[in-house]
């Protein structure tokens, strides 16, 4: 009974080892520890003025957020093209609900504006 679980065991102990293993050698051979100055951002000798994140406007997320909309479309509809050949019309509805839902939301982001670069 135990011996399927044995292989698994046997994998999970191996890599356990590697990384370990991994980790001392870097630890033994690895370069000096970074001083105060080494870890701060390169800013032409001085310290920041701003944080990093300050630069991204939050219209980026919207995009994004647009992206994984028209990606996950896309995700669901090549296995979608296959079980519309065996389920027939009844795929077919409930797909444009799914297209319908994902228009709502390209509608919404289009009136408030996350579509023009202004």
């Amino acid at each position: 009974m135990l011996l399927p679980l044995a292989g698994v065991l046997t994998l999970f102990l191996g890599a356990s080892a590697a990384v370990l293993v991994g980790r001392w050698v870097d630890g033994a051979l690895g370069r000096a520890p970074l001083s105060e100055s080494q870890i701060v951002p390169f800013t032409g000798g001085r310290e920041p003025q701003t944080h990093a994140w300050n630069r991204y406007h939050v219209r980026y997320y919207t995009m994004a957020v647009l992206f994984l909309a028209f990606d996950m479309e896309m995700v669901f509809m090549y296995p979608w093209a296959v079980v519309y050949v065996q389920e027939g019309v009844t795929a077919l509805i409930e797909m444009l609900m799914f297209i319908v839902i994902l228009l709502v939301g390209v509608l919404y982001a289009w009136r408030e504006g996350a579509l023009s670069w202004q």
